[in-house]
């Protein structure tokens, strides 16, 4: 090999990441798409997988509204949280791209999603009427994906191609995220702390990671006059952190909900949440509370 040859491919290699490393890196971690497999075994995240989230690209910081329920007893959809809704999307959206897969009816799923959104002054274009759904995200200026069952719904988001599609509308163009119940699921690491039947099976567990750690939608506290003998809530939150590097958990329970907003994290609502760390007792929070430090890049597990 030529000296001349030899100084080229020495220049090259110091020269630093490319543009596919550097985008890697800007995105976080990749969800993959079969199986789970790796260090932590399948269907979990593997060493530092569960902490390694982008904090938003060119566009803006990362900005997500995750909501535990969208009814409360009492009320109508999406009516506890109305007005967080608007004041997240603010004026400048003007139409929103909903993402009915959890439920089995679409078009009933998406008449009730645009009615609330409409009386709330925003469009709404269900990814499900899309010839292209891949296209619908990339020219959506805000993503809302509804509750249902989380297993049906992450299936088709990877039959859809959608996982990275959106990744990158969220933490690298910073287009809003607004997920309820299993939208929420989806939102963090993976999957596996879903109160949910796995009625279809995704090719992989975990989900699209715009949060380094995983929420368990409408969490129950054990009622103390029941005579039901099946695990609580807790305990099936704790058998999962029997297993290693395993992310915290945010419990939120009905009623409350989590707003992201670059590196700051504050849970919202009219109830608490409880948290879970692997290893630590579960510890009780108020609305108002900071969870920033969810948010940041390291094993969380290991605090």
């Amino acid at each position: 090999m030529s000296r001349k040859v030899t100084a080229k491919m020495a220049k090259s290699s110091m020269a630093g990441p490319g543009r596919r490393e550097r985008r890697r890196r800007r995105l976080g971690p990749t969800p993959r798409p079969a199986g789970g497999a790796g260090r932590g075994g399948p269907g979990r995240a593997g060493p530092g997988r569960a902490a390694r989230t982008a904090r938003g690209g060119m566009g803006g910081p990362r900005r997500l509204l995750l909501v535990s329920n969208s009814t409360l007893h009492g009320g109508g959809y999406l009516g506890h949280c109305q007005q967080h809704i608007k004041s997240f999307l603010g004026e400048k959206v003007k139409r929103v791209l909903f993402v009915p897969y959890a439920l089995h009816d679409r078009d009933a799923y998406a008449r009730t999603a645009r009615e609330k959104f409409e009386s709330l002054g925003y469009g709404l274009d269900s990814i499900h009427e899309s010839c292209d759904p891949v296209e619908a995200v990339r020219k959506s200026e805000a993503i809302f994906i509804g509750g249902g069952n989380t297993f049906r719904l992450l299936k088709a988001l990877y039959d859809n191609s959608l996982i990275q599609e959106i990744r990158k509308r969220v933490l690298e163009d910073g287009i809003p995220y607004m997920g309820s119940s299993a939208g929420t699921n989806v939102a963090t690491v993976s999957i596996n702390t879903t109160n949910d039947m796995p009625i279809v099976y995704p090719p992989s567990l975990q989900a699209l990671g715009l949060v380094p750690f995983n929420i368990n939608p409408h969490y129950l506290d054990p009622d103390v006059k029941s005579t039901h003998m099946g695990e609580t809530r807790e305990e099936r939150i704790r058998q999962y952190h029997e297993e290693p590097n395993t992310p915290p958990v945010l419990g939120l329970r009905e009623g409350a909900m989590l707003l992201v907003e670059g590196d700051k994290a504050t849970l919202q609502g009219v109830t608490g949440a409880r948290l879970f760390l692997r290893g630590k007792k579960p510890t009780e929070h108020e609305p108002g509370t900071d969870f920033s430090f969810l948010l940041i890049d390291s094993d969380l597990q290991n605090l």
